[in-house]
């Protein structure tokens, strides 16, 4: 199956079950980063991930990484710290600050030796989807000191997320188990973490099929493009 190559004059994508099976999930090249580009692909279960020197590729992995927020786990030891802990967690606060440390942070399967998948370019990107009212951040505060967070895209009543960083021990965590916190408030019926880790994993987040995730697509769909969240 042929590597789609996206056209200047429309932000269509081709459906997710064309992705390639090697590399995996890879779906098309080419495009741009702009909004309306951004909000189609992540509406269609896809999202960009490449490197620097590379064109701009697309990506649909399947089968997917997701999360029911209600579902979201939380060990022993992780209450007992949460009933300990001082930080303070803010959404929305400091995303540029957030998106600079996830860029920072090597994707799963890149190389130490590799850059960062977080170009600036992306970085611009997701700036403008964050002012547009689609992208957002969680952060986690040690005083004054910005010790870890995520962020990702809301659209309708599911959650996409990008990327997250933690400077110490269980910062990260902490915020993907406020954010699970405050899209189960909201109502929202999926968190797509992408791809496996042993860290979503402890968390509880599973893999689900092709026909699975895309039920999910297609009813949110009709819910349109507006999610609620609240700024701090």
């Amino acid at each position: 199956m042929p590597l789609y190559q996206l056209r200047a004059d429309s932000i269509a994508f081709p459906p997710i079950n064309e992705a390639l099976e090697e590399p995996a999930g890879l779906l098309a090249m080419g495009g741009d980063l702009s909004v309306e580009r951004l909000i189609n692909a992540y509406q269609s279960g896809i999202f960009p991930w490449y490197s620097e020197g590379e064109p701009i590729l697309w990506w649909a992995p399947m089968p997917r990484m997701v999360l029911a927020p209600e579902q979201v786990r939380i060990s022993r030891s992780m209450m007992k710290f949460m009933r300990k802990q001082t930080y303070e967690v803010t959404y929305d606060c400091a995303f540029q600050q957030v998106i600079k440390q996830c860029a920072k942070t090597l994707r799963k399967g890149q190389p130490e030796s590799s850059a960062t998948w977080i170009l600036p370019d992306m970085q611009i990107a997701y700036t403008r989807l964050f002012d547009a009212g689609y992208a957002h951040s969680i952060e986690v505060w040690d005083g004054p000191t910005l010790v870890g967070g995520l962020y990702g895209v809301a659209i309708g009543k599911l959650f996409f997320g990008e990327s997250m960083f933690s400077h110490r021990s269980n910062a990260s965590k902490l915020a993907f188990i406020r954010l699970a916190g405050l899209l189960t408030k909201w109502q929202f019926e999926l968190i797509d973490c992408q791809l496996p880790t042993d860290h979503l994993v402890s968390l509880g987040a599973q893999e689900i099929g092709l026909s699975k995730f895309q039920e999910y697509l297609n009813s949110n769909n009709q819910c349109g493009l507006g999610s609620h969240w609240d700024a701090c």
